[in-house]
């Protein structure tokens, strides 16, 4: 087997493959994207999307209590969440939410 041409690979596939295994660099990679992205829930979805592949869809999905298919969808672009399935993704990624003013923010 050759080598892989680097301009082959995706930026998506390079980023998965750099958080596989790194449960510090994955929950990092979420909270850059809460902090800023956090009027566009789609990009959050995306990156917690991001993590999931990086951990293994299956066995992401198996640890947020979720069938496969199912996390998928809410995980898609247009993906949209009931908030009781959201909290079992965050307790999966062992994280919690965190509320503050935003005029403290910044």
């Amino acid at each position: 087997m050759g080598k892989i041409n680097k301009a082959a690979v995706s930026y998506h596939e390079e980023l998965v493959e750099s958080l596989r295994d790194d449960e510090e660099a994955q929950i990092e990679y979420i909270k850059a994207n809460f902090e800023d992205n956090g009027d566009m829930p789609s990009v959050i979805l995306s990156a917690i999307r991001t993590v999931a592949e990086a951990r293994g869809f299956k066995n992401f999905a198996e640890s947020a209590d979720l069938n496969r298919e199912n996390l998928y969808r809410v995980l898609s672009e247009g993906g949209n969440p009931r908030l009781d399935t959201f909290f079992k993704i965050l307790d999966a990624l062992d994280l919690r939410l965190s509320v503050e003013s935003k005029s403290k923010v910044g």
